[in-house]
This record gives structure tokens, sequence and C-alpha cells, in this order.
């Protein structure tokens, strides 16, 4: 008796920088057919002919399921899902080019961690307006994704987002392999958010890394930027067991403490002294916490969300703070004394929460999903 065999599935990622590289890998180690594309030739024909991305992944082997174009028609012929890893600041225009070519009931998910600086949108909501695409189709990936680590096959997690439960379990299935295991929820807007926040912390990391301090001030800045985060990400709708799962929690820790991450180095410049100009010019891809300082700000102000970190690293990207002076400003935005989480305030009740968030990112590890894995 033959066993019944499913065709791989055909699916397209848009940008082959080291993220979108490594996810194309991910998903032809998990079994699909995946047509990569780039905007340079030389990196398309590095990776259909030589099965390599040497410019942003050197030394690592891509899959042959990995083949890669120039042109956006070829790329997206006959997908059943399509995946953009372009610059979020880029990602409308590349957008207006691609969607002539779409195929009508194709997928798209966002491996994108930025927010539009002109509009102040998440990448799904630019994804869903520029394409007028149905948000049933729309889905966002994030977590603790360092592109190297997980192109050597280290092993790690992430999240697959979308309104529609039935979309993220799709694109779920596609992204798992061996060394890449995906959860999956409903909560786009925390997901998205908490890969965009992290950034803007792991700048402020980076700064005060670059000044020389140590890990006393750092696990300070980390644990009160995940309040930032939730605070923030619940005032715009997010669920609050997002922010404590992989793309929040979990992004932040593997962001905040990693050399590869490119936030990270970006805030050590500016902490060593580097203008941001010259900490632009030096970084050879795109710190995507940067351009989002202003724009979460904005948002913040909105919505009456205080976030005095992030508000250190815009006044020290504008050169009106010296680096040096950022640490006693960083934890707090006034003299009184504060309850740990904004809600604490209004209560006169202090402590628990970040323990609590603590816990449960690890028992979502632990046990396949948590709460934010159980929509």
């Amino acid at each position: 008796m033959s066993r019944k065999t499913t065709a791989p599935a055909r699916v397209a990622v848009i940008g082959s920088g080291s993220w979108g590289t490594t996810f194309g890998k991910i998903l032809a180690d998990g079994g699909s057919d995946v047509t990569m594309w780039a905007r340079r030739g030389e990196v398309a024909r590095d990776i259909t002919k030589n099965h390599r991305n040497q410019d942003y992944l050197p030394g690592v082997t891509l899959p042959s399921r990995m083949t890669a174009v120039t042109r956006l028609a070829d790329a997206v012929a006959g997908v059943q899902h399509v995946f953009v890893a372009v610059p979020s600041q880029s990602l409308r225009d590349n957008l207006v080019e691609l969607r002539p070519h779409l195929p009508a009931d194709v997928s798209v998910v966002s491996l994108m961690k930025g927010v539009e600086r002109s509009s102040g949108l998440r990448m799904s909501q630019v994804i869903e307006q520029t394409l007028e695409w149905d948000p049933a189709r729309v889905a966002a990936a994030s977590g603790p994704n360092l592109a190297l680590e997980i192109a050597k096959e280290q092993p790690t997690a992430a999240v697959v987002s979308s309104q529609s439960l039935e979309t993220a379990q799709a694109v779920a299935l596609l992204a798992r392999n061996s060394y890449f295991r995906t959860f999956v929820n409903t909560d786009v807007i925390g997901t998205e958010f908490g890969g965009v926040l992290k950034n803007l912390i792991a700048v402020a990391i980076g700064i005060v890394d670059g000044v020389g301090y140590g890990e006393n001030t750092k696990a300070s800045i980390i644990t009160r930027g995940l309040v930032e985060m939730t605070d923030f990400s619940v005032a715009l709708g997010a669920q609050p067991e997002t922010l404590s799962g992989l793309a929040g929690l979990g992004d932040l820790i593997a962001t905040c403490q990693s050399p590869l991450s490119r936030n990270n180095t970006a805030g050590r410049l500016l902490g060593q002294g580097y203008s941001f100009s010259s900490v632009v010019k030096q970084m050879q891809q795109t710190a995507e916490g940067l351009a989002s300082v202003g724009p979460v700000l904005e948002i913040a102000d909105s919505v009456g969300v205080s976030m005095p970190i992030v508000q250190q690293v815009k006044q020290v990207l504008e050169g009106t703070l010296d680096p040096k002076g950022i640490a006693p400003h960083l934890t707090t935005d006034s003299d009184e004394p504060q309850g740990e989480r904004t809600s604490d305030d209004a209560k006169a009740a202090g402590g628990g929460a970040v323990w609590g968030a603590l816990k449960r990112a690890f028992d979502q590890l632990r046990n396949g999903g948590g709460s934010a894995g159980s929509d």
C-alpha cells in the first residue's frame, strides 16, 4: 500500500538580507520550495548557483530548495505564501511594486520589526493598506531570532500571529524544522509591538554598554523596558501575556544581550561617542530601532503612556543628552517613588509584575506555548 505524499509548498521571500535569507532557509529546511527575491543580481546568483549569500550570511550553506531571482513577478508566480523581509521604511514602496504580480489568494507574512515613520502604522497594517489585503490573510512572525545563530541551526522558537488562527497555523506549519519551532497567537498588535519596542530597549542597552556601565544598569533597563513595552502595547489593544512571551520578553533578552544585534551595536557606538549620522554610516545593515524611536514616542504621547527609557534614547540620538548621563534617568521619569507597573501607581501597590512576566515566559518555553500560544 503506497503512502500518499503531499507536494511541497511553494513560497516566496521578498528580501535577501540576513533575516530574509535565514527565514528562507528555515522554510526550505521545513520542506518548502523557496524562491527568494533579491534586488541585486550578484546576490541572486550567489544564492542560486553557489547556495550561499556571502554578503549577509558568510560561511552558511543554503538548501538546494532555495533559488533567487531579481524580478518580483518571477518570485511570486504560483506561490501560496509570501514572506516579506525588507527594511520597514521601504516596505510601502516595495509593496507598490509587488502588488500587480501578487496572486489573489496568497497569505502575506511580515518578517519585519518596525513602525512606518510617516504614518505610525505597524508593518501588517502597511501590508493591509497598500495591498488592500484581507487582514485574515496577513500574518506577522516574531521572537528571539538573531539571524546568524539560526542560520547556523542553533535551536530557537518564534511566534506567528494573525487575526485568523487558521492563517497563523498554516504559516507556522511551514516555519518549523529540527532547529526552529513556531507557536501561534491571534494578538497581532502585541506580537508586532513586542518586536518593535525591544529594538528601542536594545539601543538603550547598547548605549550604557558603550559608556562602560555594568550588569546592574543593564538589568534595570531590561526589566523597566519590559514594563514600558507592556504598558504601551496594552494601551493600544494588545494582550499583556503576549509581551511576556517569545515576541516580547524572549526577543528582548536575545536582542539586548547579543553582539549580533544591530540595534545593540548601534547603541554601543552611540555610547562610545559617535554621532547618529556616523552610526548610520558605520552600520552595514538597517538597525530598525533607530527609525522607530520618533513614531513610537508620538504614539505613546497620544495614548498617555510614559516611556522614559525611549525618551532618553531619543535625546541621545538628537545629541541633546550625553550618553554618560543616561543611566540616572533611564529607569524613572520622576524623583517620586513609583509603583513597578503603571497600574501600581494608582493602587499604591508594588511588585510582582516582572517576576510574573519571567515566569510566564519560562512556562511558555517549557510547556509548549502558554497563554500566548493557546488562542
